[in-house]
């Protein structure tokens, strides 16, 4: 029987990327900047749904809370590894970590979630376009949000209290960017196989439920569009996907390697990278995936800008 050391540990060190870089204040100058500009986009984002009344449709008002949710979660991440490298300390209490585990599952599960929902948006834009308004009104708009949020949340709160409860007293460092739940497990002084594997098989289950339903919503869509007589007709629709489709990639992407990938192929360098790339990078991206070439958007913008301000 191994006998485990008895001093609880009841405080952590985060070693991110800034610690593990050999330039970190370079890294600490990109972080800044992207965490700047996705707070700046998301910000605007939501401000121009908000005042211009031709945003006030179903594809904009989930965009709306995709960026809310962009915002909330580099917000919960990027500000405190800033000012802990500044500061010179990377330490987070266990509360603070069960709370930032907690927040950082909610907010990826719910986007998780919601881009399914906004798939299905655009098949029913394109697939019903004459019904779109009918099966799209603000209550259904409504419920597809707070489901996205209920069930991250009640899905996050079972799992980080069940990943706290295990008594820590090993190593005081978790090699990752955030308290996440295998990085946290590493120091948990007890067997975490069991959990560890549940972990996995219903990470990996979240995951591809959402994306097979993206993928079946996009399936229609492009029947449909291939079918559609006009040339332009077809060269919108494709126009009014590409964002999305750009958006679940990265999301994706880097979710299948960093929770689909079995551990075996991980190394703390790669997964603090992939940390900074979903939590930082792809927030700040999002708004401007959406938005740069979006003539709505840019004509919200514009209309703001000439706005006289008296």
């Amino acid at each position: 029987m191994e006998l485990w050391n008895i001093t609880v540990i009841n405080s952590f060190f985060l070693v991110g990327i800034l610690q593990d870089s050999e330039s970190p204040e370079l890294v600490c100058a990109a972080i800044t900047f992207l965490y700047l500009v996705a707070m700046a986009s998301n910000g605007l984002l939501l401000l121009l749904i908000a005042m211009d009344n031709r945003l006030h449709v179903p594809m904009y008002f989930l965009l709306s809370q995709l960026s809310l949710m962009d915002l909330l979660f580099t917000s919960i991440i990027a500000p405190k590894t800033l000012v802990d490298y500044v500061g010179g300390q990377n330490t987070i209490s266990l509360t603070g970590c069960g709370l930032q585990m907690f927040l950082a599952l909610t907010l990826g599960g719910a986007e998780d979630i919601l881009l399914a929902f906004m798939a299905y948006d655009r098949y029913v834009a394109i697939h019903h376009p004459l019904n779109y308004m009918v099966l799209m009104r603000p209550t259904v708009c409504w419920s597809m949000v707070a489901v996205s949020w209920l069930l991250a949340s009640v899905s996050a709160l079972v799992y980080t209290i069940y990943t706290m409860h295990f008594p820590f007293c090993r190593n005081q460092e978790i090699h990752h960017l955030l308290c996440e739940i295998l990085p946290l497990l590493k120091l948990a002084c007890a067997d975490t196989s069991q959990y560890e594997l549940m972990v996995y098989t219903m990470g990996v289950t979240f995951l591809l439920i959402p994306l097979s339903a993206i993928l079946a919503s996009y399936t229609l869509v492009l029947t449909t569009v291939f079918h559609m007589p006009s040339a332009q007709g077809r060269q919108k629709a494709l126009f009014t996907c590409s964002s999305h489709l750009t958006v679940v990639g990265l999301y994706y992407g880097a979710a299948m390697v960093m929770y689909v990938l079995p551990s075996a192929y991980h190394s703390p360098q790669q997964d603090n990278i992939l940390s900074v790339f979903y939590t930082i990078v792809t927030p700040a991206l999002n708004p401007l995936i959406y938005s740069l070439r979006n003539k709505d958007v840019l004509g919200a913008l514009k209309k703001v800008i000439r706005k006289d301000p008296s």
